[in-house]
């Protein structure tokens, strides 16, 4: 499966600097906080995931606001931030990333075509979203996504792994 790499570093360097992971997974339903899991040594560092399929958990949960929906929608920039905020907060992390858009093969529109895809980032330090267009059928779309948010997730680590004070 795609990540797995990722994962196995992700593991490696967020438990060497001391950091701990979570996740807010809308179309890849658990598979970034599932794929790090599948590391042995991944409870050192993964404290949870939320899967927001449905805008109410974005919402509640996650602490997206009813106006980020209703206004430019949970496939978009805001919303990914505000997700991986929300997540960081929730879960009680050092990082945490976010994962929302359209797997397909239905629900595409013009704005947001099947592959569209916003992951988000957020840290003591930041928080940033970025679009992706992905291709190929729905899982495929899913596992790129997922292999890119867990490399957003090793950019966010500080320059100085060995500091270990990071965002708390």
């Amino acid at each position: 499966m795609r990540g797995e790499r990722e994962s196995e570093e992700l593991v490696r360097r967020f438990t060497a600097c001391g950091l701990t992971f979570g996740t807010a997974e809308s179309l890849t339903g658990g598979m970034i906080s599932a794929t790090v899991a599948g590391v042995s040594g991944a409870s050192a560092v993964l404290m949870g995931g939320v899967v927001s399929y449905d805008p109410r958990i974005k919402r509640d949960v996650l602490g997206v606001s009813q106006a980020i929906i209703d206004s430019v929608g949970v496939v978009s920039e805001e919303c990914a931030k505000a997700m991986a905020v929300g997540a960081r907060k929730v879960l009680g992390v050092d990082v945490a990333v976010s994962a929302t858009g359209v797997a397909g093969p239905t629900g595409g529109t013009a704005e947001n075509p099947v592959g569209a895809v916003w992951l988000g980032v957020s840290t003591g330090e930041y928080v940033a979203a970025y679009r992706y267009q992905f291709t190929g059928d729905r899982q495929s779309v899913r596992e790129q996504s997922v292999e890119q948010a867990l490399r957003l997730a090793l950019e966010a680590i500080p320059k100085n792994e060995r500091s270990g004070a990071y965002g708390r």
